[in-house]
């Protein structure tokens, strides 16, 4: 069957690093174009189709909104995004509607995320010329109808769904995800816990497009980035003049998400004063934006996730009880990283796969250093050490050498107790392992003051950086 040829996205950014770090994220999957003003952008708009226009906000001239809106006038079909800073953050929220821009992503992104939320772009586009293609072609039966909508479904869900969790087959991940595929198709709202980076949103998209509300908008917004007054008009939408900047009627999430999915995540981040107007939103099935009299009906699923112990918040008073039963229908929690250290391999060769440098690998050695660390910022970590690997190494097998200091430090970390003889190896080679597990627990004890370190040791602190560097716990760039 004939590929498809990938979408293309324009990507305008004054900072020509920014714009350089966003074209290498997005090539893989996308024709990428770039331009840093927003003259540039319109030119190569004039003479390229482009499907999506990702823009930063701040820029001379011509500011992101105002050219988004330009873009609306003329490529009315172009999916627009924008991307800025908190401080921007009313700007935006006031010239969305004018400018028409489907999502805008808060600074700094995650190039998961970022990457996530381009292909939910694409799809977008994919979706409304199947639409138009639909209402052109009424001359079907509704047979061939059905037909159409359950192929569109079943493509979205082989590239959003369970398969994406990269698991071993006897991973703690493979049990949330036979739950989550069982209660999938059920219109229960989920509370999703876990540690920050251990892919909860992945999760959520995985149930969206394994519900019967696939074919529908899956919506995320972080409850924890943004201060209650703009969680308020992000979430249920504002009404012209309801607050200062508020020029323009602009639709919430949730109604953007109607017949969706909502992902909420980092609820547990929002106040009591917050989680009264959310929790009458899930009770009465409807919201009231920000400035009008009237309520406007919504049929939303609620996804949620939260690295904190609600239950522990419920019990203190933090977070509300009523809220914490309604949002979580059934709970599933992400295991970290170090608890499923099996699957290191396999997102490793995924995260591989997936670049454009397929042809590459780790050496024994450093997927011993990989399997060894604790791994706190969990696959979001991972996935930056193998990004720095890829960037920094030379070669189709790249070396542990290649991974930051703290990985490096890891490897010498037995526990409680030395085990100098589990390798094997010269004196000489067993003496400097336990030299680097003593130096490696010390740094840890001191949380890497080098000060602290020396002093302790007897050493010097050129000494103690001679030995880093000789033990390879240190590397050039330190």
């Amino acid at each position: 069957m004939r590929t498809p040829a990938p979408l293309t996205v324009l990507v305008v950014d004054d900072e020509p690093r920014s714009l350089e770090t966003l074209r290498r994220t997005l090539e893989e999957d996308f024709t990428v174009y770039t331009a840093q003003s927003a003259e540039d952008g319109e030119a190569i708009m004039a003479r390229e189709f482009v499907h999506i226009v990702l823009s930063d906000q701040r820029m001379p001239g011509t500011q992101g909104v105002e050219f988004l809106r330009r873009v609306r006038s003329q490529w009315p079909d172009t999916v627009r995004l924008i991307l800025s800073g908190y401080t921007d953050a009313e700007d935006i929220i006031a010239g969305i509607n004018q400018a028409g821009i489907w999502q805008y992503l808060l600074k700094p992104w995650h190039p998961e995320q970022l990457l996530l939320t381009l292909k939910s772009a694409a799809d977008l586009w994919r979706l409304q010329q199947e639409n138009q293609r639909l209402s052109l072609d009424l001359r079907d039966s509704p047979e061939r109808l059905v037909q159409r909508v359950a192929s569109r479904r079943g493509k979205l869900k082989a590239r959003s769904g369970f398969d994406r969790l990269a698991r071993a087959a006897d991973s703690p991940l493979n049990a949330v995800c036979e739950l989550a595929q069982k209660i999938a198709g059920h219109e229960l709202s989920v509370l999703i816990t876990g540690e920050s980076g251990t892919g909860k949103e992945l999760l959520a998209r995985a149930i969206h497009f394994s519900s019967d509300r696939a074919e529908r908008a899956f919506v995320v917004e972080n409850c924890g980035a943004l201060p209650d007054t703009l969680l308020e008009a992000e979430l249920f939408g504002h009404k012209k003049g309801a607050y200062t900047g508020a020029h323009e009627d602009r639709i919430g999430l949730f109604q953007q998400a109607d017949g969706g999915t909502l992902f909420l995540d980092e609820i547990g981040d929002t106040s009591p004063a917050f989680q009264v107007k959310l929790l009458r939103a899930l009770q009465e099935g409807e919201i009231r934006p920000v400035g009008s009299a009237r309520t406007v009906p919504v049929d939303v699923r609620i996804i949620a996730a939260t690295n904190r112990d609600l239950e522990a918040d419920v019990a203190s008073g933090r977070f509300r009880r009523d809220l914490y039963y309604r949002i979580a229908g059934i709970g599933l929690h992400m295991p970290c990283l170090r608890e499923r250290p099996q699957d290191i391999p396999l997102i490793v060769g995924g995260l591989f796969k997936e670049s454009a440098l397929a042809g590459r690998r780790f050496s024994d050695a450093a997927l011993k250093t990989l399997l060894a660390y604790h791994w706190p910022g969990n696959v979001r970590e991972l996935q930056n050490e193998v990004m720095r690997a890829l960037a920094l190494g030379d070669g189709n097998v790249l070396g542990a050498e290649l991974f930051s200091p703290r990985l490096r430090v890891a490897k010498f970390m037995t526990g409680a107790s030395f085990a100098v003889d589990a390798e094997g190896g010269t004196l000489k080679d067993q003496l400097d392992r336990l030299e680097g597990q003593v130096i490696a627990a010390t740094m840890e004890r001191h949380k890497g003051n080098k000060t602290r370190v020396a002093e302790e040791l007897g050493l010097t602190r050129v000494g103690l950086r001679m030995k880093l560097a000789r033990l390879g716990l240190i590397g050039d760039e330190e």
